[in-house]
């Protein structure tokens, strides 16, 4: 009868123990076994910003004769929201409108007598020369008397009167602050080691602190650039929900599903 040598059961364990690792090692049975995924939710403080915003000022040195809407009020695209007194602006137009109906007489003048060969194409350079200035001037003009209205460039509201009726303001001023509540999007700071998981089209909730309601969002675009110390990344998202409540300036807690 075989004896059995006192190492074979210590041998067998051993084969036993390290087996799992020479399977580990093996390619296929490692792409036979399965990946377990799973998605964590995470949460970050966002702001609301207004797409369209601006700060108007004045583009000529005059005095405010009118300012129809007070802060909080809405308007259309293409209101009046401040008027200038432009009485000598005015007057500068129509002089310059007169001399260039008058160099137009003297062109068609000198062109009727060269034509009898009374004066010679010098001449009738000299009229063009004239009335190519007069018109230059008028449109100077022009562009001045458009400027002593402030109209607005979009559907927003009054933000804030930055100055008054009857005051007088320098070329450049700031006049309004204005702000259309309707093209809100949401401003994140989100960590960088997200940027392979987030692409623009996918949606997150959004919860305003000031309403207390979750929003339906999407991601709109990301920042072109990680900060280096706090190794975040800029996300833009866009309001797929009604957002006519909100206002721009409210924060809130936005929160996405991000694999892990």
């Amino acid at each position: 009868m075989p004896r059995h040598s006192p190492l074979s059961p210590l041998l067998g364990l051993l084969i036993l123990a390290f087996s799992p690792l020479l399977w580990a090692d093996d390619p296929l049975l490692e792409s036979l076994t399965p990946v377990a995924t799973q998605s964590a939710e995470r949460q970050v403080r966002g702001v609301l910003r207004a797409h369209n915003q601006a700060v108007l000022s004045s583009e000529l040195p005059g005095r405010i004769i009118e300012m129809p809407f007070s802060d909080g009020q809405d308007f259309n695209k293409g209101d009046v929201l401040v008027r200038f007194d432009c009485s000598a602006y005015q007057a500068q137009l129509n002089a310059a409108q007169a001399a260039t109906r008058a160099t137009r007489e003297e062109l068609n003048h000198k062109k009727q007598l060269a034509a009898l060969n009374s004066v010679g194409r010098f001449e009738v350079a000299l009229a063009e020369a004239r009335q190519a200035q007069a018109q230059a001037e008028t449109q100077v003009y022009q562009v001045q008397v458009k400027r002593c209205s402030v109209t607005a460039p979009f559907n927003g509201r009054v933000v804030l009167r930055r100055a008054q009726p009857h005051e007088s303001v320098a070329s450049g001023t700031p006049l309004l602050d204005v702000v259309d509540n309707g093209t809100l999007e949401i401003y994140l700071l989100v960590p960088s080691s997200w940027l392979s998981r987030l692409q623009p089209g996918q949606t997150f909730d959004f919860t305003p602190d000031e309403t207390g309601k979750p929003l339906k969002a999407t991601v709109k675009r990301l920042g072109a650039r990680i900060d280096e110390g706090s190794q975040t990344l800029l996300l833009i998202g866009s309001l797929s929900d009604d957002a006519k409540s909100l206002l721009a300036g409210m924060s809130g807690t936005a929160q996405f599903q991000v694999a892990e």
